[in-house]
């Protein structure tokens, strides 16, 4: 649970957090409604959604998949119902994707991937922008992955739809600066958790070798030798929602303990 305080973040902000029913994204809505920001969250798994409403009775919550444009076109009617306005963009929906050479790749396989984990933020961004300028300004950040800055193998899908995070962000950022709008991009290392453990068991076996082998190599790769946590990407998106952030703009900011490189086996 987060509770460390940022200063600077205006109370009431509206706020859609996509993806966010667990995990990384539950994270980033608790920190918001703990700031007293009104949350949305959409997330496809209704189930999901039902046990975060019962934690958090005071957002409001929608089913949605990302990476199919109808179902965020009627999002954003919710939104307007539901928020009147947007002041903050969360796009942290994201698919793992397959682990496998990429000969080996199932062209729907990629298309899945891209579709959520690029297409969805373009969908997404492209309906929140016209909010974010009625309200005057406002910030979107997208979730993106240390992936984004470096090649990885066995992951060409996942990779491919962070670098093109990458360039979506920077240049929206460009196109919305003169508005008042930042956008920006964290980048994270392997966060803990669930996600990051079937990433791991499916790497040992495209590799055939021990979990805890892959897990170690993970370890490797940063300088501080460490996972992040979910609550630590949370600490960072509110931060640069804040006054605090006001000039960070068109940023992929890293957030992995600094990845030296990708170690090979």
């Amino acid at each position: 649970m987060t509770k460390q305080r940022i200063a600077g973040l205006t109370p009431g902000l509206r706020v859609l957090i996509t993806g966010a029913a667990t995990g990384i994204g539950r994270s980033i809505a608790q920190a918001f409604l703990e700031h007293g920001a009104r949350v949305h969250v959409g997330d496809r798994s209704a189930e999901a959604l039902t046990t975060f409403g019962k934690d958090f009775p005071q957002a409001s919550t929608s089913v949605v998949d990302v990476g199919n444009a109808q179902q965020v076109e009627n999002l954003f009617d919710e939104i307007h119902t539901v928020l009147g306005g947007l002041d903050v963009l969360v796009n942290n929906a994201g698919i793992s994707g397959p682990t496998a050479p990429l000969q080996d790749i199932e062209p729907q396989d990629w298309d899945r991937t891209v579709a959520v984990d690029l297409s969805g933020a373009f969908y997404c961004m492209r309906r929140a922008v016209p909010l974010l300028l009625q309200s005057g300004g406002g910030s979107i950040v997208n979730i993106a992955s240390n992936a984004a800055l470096f090649g990885y193998p066995l992951r060409t899908p996942y990779t491919a739809a962070k670098w093109g995070l990458i360039g979506l962000t920077k240049t929206a950022a460009m196109e919305l600066g003169p508005h008042n709008i930042r956008v920006n991009a964290i980048c994270p290392g392997s966060v803990d958790g669930p996600r990051i453990e079937g990433v791991i068991e499916r790497e040992a076996q495209a590799r055939q070798v021990d979990a805890q082998v892959v897990r170690q190599n993970y370890l490797r790769q940063s300088s501080l030798r460490t996972f992040i946590q979910a609550e630590e990407v949370a600490n960072l998106v509110l931060f640069i929602c804040s006054d605090l952030g006001a000039r960070i703009s068109g940023q992929a900011l890293g957030l992995d303990g600094h990845t030296e490189t990708l170690a090979q086996f």
